[in-house]
């Protein structure tokens, strides 16, 4: 990793940059009712939202993993862009940061071939420079993903921004300062108990935290 001045700004991705979770709980739902299962409620679906995708069904049915998962990632890349779109703001704030000199990446769970092609339809490709999925290393709260991004962008980190405890403690770990806003997955309430450096309800805070580099 570069030893430069740090320039680099991650980010999670559903619940963060893109208002993804009705799309990702019926795509996680519809697994259910393919096998004839119960289903578990939406609350329940949401509350483990950032956590692999094989612990989420671990939770409910967990005899039928492998076969939900693989359900799963049949149905969400035909269905991930009926109702989900980028948050208020998102694309002029990363626009903005970049214009100012920092170096952008997406952090995610997500896997890095549906990450990109998620980013790419929902049209923020152009304003980030890099995207990091999670690939067969470990998931937030560690922080490797954190790493493998600033490793891409070539520089070390900044601000880890994100929707969930699991963000925020991922940043806290990557030693980064932390944002985290209330407009995803968890409740204020829960974010708090993490201790973010910054609980906001959007993003734009950011634009005053970091002002154009010199």
């Amino acid at each position: 990793m570069s030893t430069a001045e740090p320039r680099g700004i991650l980010f999670d991705l559903d619940g963060t940059l893109v208002d993804s979770l009705p799309d990702i709980i019926d795509s996680f739902l519809h697994g259910f009712a393919h096998l004839g299962l119960t289903a578990p409620s939406h609350d329940e679906v949401r509350a483990l939202i950032g956590q692999p995708l094989e612990a989420m069904y671990t939770v409910f049915a967990p005899e039928h993993v492998p076969t939900l998962c693989k359900v799963y990632r049949e149905h969400y890349p035909a269905n991930f862009h009926r109702r989900s779109r980028p948050f208020r703001g998102v694309r002029r704030t990363l626009s903005a940061l970049r214009e100012r000199g920092y170096l952008l990446a997406v952090a995610t769970t997500k896997r890095g071939d549906m990450a990109r092609r998620f980013v790419e339809a929902m049209g923020l490709s152009d304003v980030l420079h890099h995207v990091q999925g999670t690939d067969g290393f470990p998931h937030k709260p560690a922080p490797d993903v954190l790493y493998r991004a600033l490793d891409a962008l070539g520089t070390s980190g900044l601000w880890m921004v994100g929707d969930t405890t699991l963000d925020v403690r991922a940043g806290q770990a990557a030693g980064l300062r932390t944002y985290a806003v209330t407009w995803g997955t968890h409740s204020q309430a829960e974010l708090a108990s993490a201790s973010p450096d910054e609980l906001q309800p959007d993003l734009e805070r950011l634009l005053d935290l970091l002002p154009p580099r010199r």
